[in-house]
């Protein structure tokens, strides 16, 4: 059994300096020279890990999303208009339908997912049901400490893109496959038992043997 150790006095004078400490220390890139800040989407043959250093300490924001998602189609006027708000940070956008096997290694069980990382490493993510850019520079600030500029709001330009905010009609190939295999498991697990064998030609003689 471990005991609580109490704080010394030295300790509970930092404590409200440690609390105020940004979760993630982000190195902010060189922004010289760079004159439109957008958010970049990555297709279907770009891999994210391409766009992460592991030797750096900058920081990425990375949506996951579905174009057929009405939620993620209501986040996009707003997550296009980070870049602007956070410079010095980079912002990536995938389709979690084309990138199947990231989903699954970062735990993307539903869309939209915003991860926040420091080079290759994955150190928080936005948790809010209310996204807005309110709420998203509010969660960078507590994570990083990098404040958002304030003559930033979202544009009629950001409803427009790069991130779509328009449902597109699509269909869903894993879940298509998954339905598809069960289906298959089922019958074939139907055909081998003891009652589907008596009709089928052949198959009463050997039981009857």
């Amino acid at each position: 059994v471990l005991e609580p150790v109490l704080p010394g006095p030295a300790e509970e004078q930092n404590g409200t300096d440690s609390a105020k400490a940004p979760k993630v220390n982000c190195e902010e890139r060189n922004t010289t020279g760079i004159e439109r800040f957008t958010l970049q989407i990555l297709n279907v043959s770009q891999d994210l890990m391409e766009f992460l250093n592991p030797n750096s300490s900058d920081c990425t924001l990375v949506l996951f999303y579905t174009p057929w998602c009405r939620f993620s189609a209501s986040l996009a006027p707003h997550f296009n208009s980070l870049p602007r708000a956070f410079p010095a940070l980079h912002f990536l956008a995938l389709d979690a339908s084309q990138h199947s096997s990231l989903s699954t290694r970062f735990g993307t069980v539903a869309v939209p997912n915003i991860l926040l990382f420091q080079g290759a490493k994955p150190m928080a993510r936005f948790n809010h049901t209310d996204r807005t850019l309110e709420t998203l520079k509010e969660f960078i600030f507590n994570q990083t400490g990098i404040e958002a500029k304030s003559d930033v709001a979202v544009t009629e330009e950001d409803w427009e893109g790069p991130l779509p905010s328009v449902l597109t009609k699509g269909i869903d190939w894993l879940l298509l496959f998954s339905v598809l295999f069960l289906a298959g498991f089922v019958m074939y697990a139907t055909i081998r038992t003891e009652s589907i064998r008596w009709l089928i030609p052949g198959q009463e003689h050997e039981h009857q043997e």
